[in-house]
């Protein structure tokens, strides 16, 4: 699960809800489906901080300032 992307590993958290929200597991399917849902939280809250430090990493300023700038799509426009 370790070599999936984020978007790999969005799409396979939101099967699991699907089949969560289906009604139509049993109780110990839905225990095993939430906790592979957990563990697919844990690794998206893990890429999506790594990403965000690399991201701080390129807005560093010479003298070690990190700049804070909140991204906006308007101003690309």
């Amino acid at each position: 699960m370790k070599d999936m992307n984020f978007e790999e590993t969005m799409l396979k958290l939101e099967n699991e809800v699907k089949k969560l929200e289906s009604g139509n597991m049993t109780l110990d399917d839905s225990i095993a489906a939430y906790e592979e849902a957990i563990k697919l939280i844990g690794i998206c809250n893990k890429k999506l901080d790594e990403a965000e430090h690399r991201v701080r990493i390129l807005t560093e300023t010479s003298d070690g300032c990190i700049t804070d700038m909140p991204f906006d799509l308007k101003d690309e426009t």
